[in-house]
């Protein structure tokens, strides 16, 4: 129950905060959006499986470009630069995507499965509510500080 008060007054203090700015500003909502996205990335590098730890140097936010203003969009996903390293392929030539492999799992040649490790998921459940927190008080942090620009307090 707990969980659920903080959440609904953070959110409530942040709505009061963007009825008073009127629009939200782009300068506001990015770095709120990274700094909650951070949180689920670093979850999911320490979470990743290490080998010879590739998979964990190529996890990334990626940033998607805008298209309405006020809303910023960041994916966890893995470094395309590293597609050297993490695509396969089988002398049949058939290609499979290590990142993948690892969070899905996979059949071995002989037929068997290897379970993945649901890494990428897990992180992402696990710290939904930390990532929410902090947007929150970023975002609202953000807004405050832009609505005193504003009116010169």
């Amino acid at each position: 129950m707990a969980r659920n008060s903080f959440k609904i007054e953070g959110m409530k203090e942040l709505e009061r905060s963007i009825k008073r700015l009127g629009d939200v500003p782009q300068k506001a909502v990015t770095p709120a959006a990274r700094k909650g996205a951070n949180i689920w990335r670093n979850a999911a590098k320490a979470l990743a499986p290490v080998d010879q730890g590739n998979l964990k140097k190529g996890i990334v936010l990626k940033g998607e470009k805008a298209t309405k203003k006020g809303k910023k969009v960041y994916q966890v996903t893995f470094d395309k630069n590293k597609n050297d390293i993490f695509v396969k392929t089988s002398k049949s030539g058939k290609r499979s995507y290590y990142p993948a492999s690892q969070e899905y799992g996979y059949f071995t040649q002989n037929g068997g499965y290897i379970p993945g490790f649901h890494f990428m998921k897990k992180a992402a459940e696990e710290n939904k509510e930390a990532a929410e927190q902090k947007i929150v008080s970023e975002l609202t942090k953000n807004i405050d500080k832009e609505w005193n620009k504003k009116n010169g307090s």
